[in-house]
């Protein structure tokens, strides 16, 4: 029996042994197949997120591209017309007469330039220029509040056709050309226009009132005609600001009992106020910018020492005097002001607003 026993031992343990030796072999399958798994699904989500990202990247650029196909009119537009030209301030460094060529011409260097200051009589017109583009601007600048008034205005209206009839009769000078805008106050204004007809019927005046033809309020008159032609046209960007305040901040101050005045000082003003300083920084920006046309069909012998700013001295100077040098070099004197003067407008609205314009 002992012997049996002894036999049976080892075929037990052996047994046992075989019996581990398969457990062991299936634990370590089952032990590495989560492992192997895991690891092909950590390759496939790597795979995946590759193929996604390259995706969308190919998406972001398709659509950065269009992006730029839609802008891309616009940058050859300003390209063409407001940096290509930049070279013709060349010109300021030669004694430019034309029909002779550019390389041709004698290079003079900084000649233009320091006769600006140098010569007594050249500096004293350019004072004066100044004033009056400094003063024209200046009504500008003061009265322009007053399309945001007029928006205001139209915005309180009840009856839809009268609103958009007012706002058509408005809008529609700012279509008109300048020449179209001289003829229409030369045909009221005049020395025989209709208003001195019709005044000197009634009795009213014997002699006809210079209008037009006369270098008293010179200023006022501009900047008149000027705001009858653009009021309707600058009010429209107020209109568009309007439509995008949130109607339930009325209808609280409604609740609260407010009125139609009190309404538009806490409610539309201040949801105003930020296109208005925008616009208005820019404004300050273009000061010595007024544009030409308008001056020039209504500047004459009465009215050109009132009535001519930068833009039309420069363009009085180069065509009328035949001294393209010179003309662009105050032409290069007024893009250095304006950029200047922009820079200083964006610095006081990042300290002042925290917001900046550029």
């Amino acid at each position: 029996m002992s012997q049996q026993k002894a036999t049976d031992a080892p075929a037990t343990d052996q047994a046992k042994a075989a019996t581990v030796q398969p457990s062991l072999a299936t634990a370590m399958a089952a032990t590495s197949k989560p492992t192997e798994s895991l690891e092909s699904v950590k390759e496939y989500q790597e795979k995946r997120r590759k193929a996604e990202g390259k995706h969308h990247w190919n998406d972001e650029k398709r659509h950065g591209f269009h992006l730029f196909l839609l802008v891309s009119p616009l940058l050859l537009f300003s390209i063409l017309f407001s940096y290509y030209p930049l070279f013709g301030w060349v010109y300021a460094f030669y004694d430019y007469q034309p029909p002779i060529p550019l390389s041709e011409s004698k290079f003079v260097g900084w000649q233009w330039f320091t006769m600006l200051w140098s010569n007594p009589t050249q500096l004293r017109a350019i004072g004066q220029v100044l004033l009056n583009t400094f003063g024209i601007s200046g009504l500008g600048i003061i009265t322009s509040f007053f399309p945001v008034m007029f928006a205001i205005a139209l915005n309180e209206i009840r009856s839809k056709w009268f609103r958009n009839l007012i706002q058509t009769l408005t809008t529609l000078p700012n279509f008109i050309s300048w020449v179209l805008v001289y003829a229409i106050a030369f045909a009221l204004f005049s020395s025989t226009g209709m208003v001195n007809s019709v005044l000197q019927n009634l009795g009213w005046i014997h002699k006809p009132i210079h209008f037009l033809d006369s270098g008293s309020h010179v200023w006022l008159k501009m900047w008149a005609w000027s705001t009858w032609k653009g009021l309707g046209w600058g009010a429209i960007l107020y209109l568009a600001s309007l439509t995008g305040i949130d109607p339930e901040l009325y209808e609280a101050a409604q609740v609260d009992g407010a009125n139609r005045w009190q309404q538009i000082i806490h409610i539309t003003v201040p949801q105003l106020l930020p296109t208005y300083f925008v616009l208005l920084m820019l404004s300050v920006s273009n000061f010595l910018n007024n544009g030409m046309d308008q001056y020039f069909v209504f500047q004459n012998a009465f009215t050109q020492e009132h009535i001519q700013v930068l833009d039309l001295y420069v363009y009085n100077i180069g065509m009328g005097q035949n001294s393209l040098s010179l003309a662009t070099a105050i032409s290069m004197l007024k893009s250095v002001v304006s950029v200047i003067l922009l820079w200083a407008v964006n610095t006081a609205s990042k300290k002042i607003r925290g917001v900046s314009i550029v």
